[in-house]
Parts: structure tokens; C-alpha cells; sequence
């Protein structure tokens, strides 16, 4: 705020409190308040800090396949 930001981020692998909330809402400015499990989605959705375990693949019938011309 001091440099006249006009948004930003937090991050925490805790949680945060609902006066925390409650003192971003009333902000002018945009911050994003992101708890541990909002990370771990986060990390999860972009392949960051882990590794693909099983990948699977599903099929369909195609059904003009089978039919007669």
C-alpha cells in the first residue's frame, strides 16, 4: 500500500482469519487471499510440486464404424 499498489497476493499454508477477510473486503484495492488448500488446487490444476501418478484413457464406440455403406 505504501507504493500505491493496486493489487496483490497472499499465500499461506495456514489459514486465513475471517477478520483477514473481512479487512481485504474493505480494501480499494484487489488482494487475493490463497489458504493452503486453495494452493495445493492450485499446484494440482498446474503440475506444480508433484508428479502424474496414472493417466487414463476413455473410449467411445463409434458406431458409423459397424454400420454398412
Amino acid at each position: 500500500m505504501g507504493k500505491k499498489a493496486r493489487k496483490g497476493i497472499f499465500i499461506t499454508t495456514s489459514t486465513f482469519s475471517r477478520v483477514a477477510h473481512l479487512y481485504v473486503e474493505a480494501l480499494d484495492s484487489k488482494i487475493v487471499l490463497i489458504n493452503s488448500r486453495r494452493l495445493a488446487e492450485l499446484m494440482i490444476d498446474h503440475n506444480v510440486g508433484g508428479n502424474p501418478v496414472a493417466n487414463y484413457e476413455v473410449k467411445k464406440i463409434d458406431t458409423d464404424y459397424l454400420t454398412d455403406s
